[in-house]
């Protein structure tokens, strides 16, 4: 990234946090409602006029895929991304896939028949990716996924015209163990030689949720410690669903639970929520990691209700992923892959990310 991206990428970030935070409590309320579907709806429709004051304009055409609005990390993510993909002068269009294949399939094949001149995409799922590569290779239409990585295989069958921008998942699943080790007691809260833990997970296809189950506790094994783990939560990034899951991990498992790691921050506030109700306090009988650096979660961190999360830098992303579609737009080569690293928040620095 250029200085004057970084200078402007950090001197933005409290802005675009606290807003892209209020825009997702929007969402959030009206998840399965009919705000999120409106808002595709309507950006869609005027999609056609986008088209052709960009092309007369010079500018570019961008059409944007998210899995799914009511996603607390992606609407902090695509609102950094729109707002960095305007200030390049293109015209931007962000659909909703709602969490539905079929649903995405048909806004590609949509942004196809307008003739878009780059399409970002957040599949719905991983294994479809190969679908949507032969899906849109036949236009020529270049494509940066974002956020869910595919395999390399998918991004070698349209060479040239198709890269991934995202964090490695195993650094954030890492950095989640560590945060463990990085206590008094190392995650061993009743001394008795062994971490007894239980996990929510995100979406079983989706390769972050894979890579957070498996490095966190691989860096615990990895530090020469013994595990256990008294279950897994199948919790789908979702904070209601954790809260359920843990409070009845509570009551069956007890004191016994000395761990909750969450594959993302949503499912670990659910998990405080529970926690709390249960009378335990995190830091002195339980500890509680999650991923993202939501605004709350940081808030918690600081007043030491978690133990820690780990930054998915929504705004580092979203300008790797608009500075790629540039290359796109621009003619220029492109890199198949572009990494935005992860970063611990702790106590110590966690002021730095409110």
């Amino acid at each position: 990234m250029k200085e004057n991206n970084i200078m402007k990428m950090i001197s933005r970030r409290d802005f675009m946090k606290a807003s892209a935070v209020v825009g997702a409590a929007g969402v959030l309320t009206a998840c399965g409602g009919s705000s999120s579907s409106t808002a595709a709806s309507s950006t869609a429709a005027s999609s056609v006029a986008a088209s052709s004051a960009a092309a007369s304009t010079g500018s570019a055409n961008v059409g944007v895929c998210i899995y799914q609005f009511a996603d607390n990390f992606m609407t902090l993510y695509r609102t950094d991304l729109e707002e960095y993909l305007k200030d390049m002068g293109y015209a931007v269009t962000i659909v909703d896939g709602k969490n539905d294949q079929n649903t995405q399939t048909e806004q590609i094949n949509t942004f196809l028949q307008q003739g878009v001149d780059v399409l970002i995409i957040n599949p719905v799922q991983t294994t479809s990716a190969q679908t949507i590569v032969d899906t849109i290779s036949p236009s020529g239409t270049p494509i940066v996924f974002i956020n869910r990585e595919p395999d390399k295989a998918v991004l070698d069958s349209y060479a040239g015209k198709c890269c991934y921008v995202g964090a490695d998942a195993r650094q954030s699943g890492t950095y989640q163990g560590e945060l463990i080790l990085e206590t008094s007691t190392q995650g061993d809260i009743n001394g008795d030689g062994k971490i007894t833990y239980i996990m929510c997970k995100g979406d079983p296809e989706n390769i972050d949720a894979q890579y957070r189950t498996e490095y966190s506790i691989k860096a615990l094994t990895d530090a020469g410690k013994e595990v256990e783990c008294l279950y897994e939560y199948l919790d789908n990034w979702d904070q209601t669903t954790a809260q359920q899951d843990v409070a009845n991990a509570l009551a069956q498992y007890g004191d016994k639970i000395e761990v909750v790691f969450c594959n993302n921050d949503a499912m670990a506030l659910g998990a405080l929520q529970s926690i709390e109700q249960a009378g335990r306090k995190v830091g002195e009988d339980i500890y509680l990691v999650g991923v993202d650096a939501l605004k709350e979660a940081v808030q918690n961190v600081v007043d030491g209700k978690m133990t820690g999360t780990v930054l998915n830098d929504d705004v580092g992303q979203a300008t790797a992923a608009a500075d790629a579609t540039k290359l796109f737009v621009d003619g220029k080569d492109v890199e198949e892959y572009y990494w935005v690293d992860y970063v611990k928040v702790t106590t110590e620095n966690a002021s730095q990310y409110l």
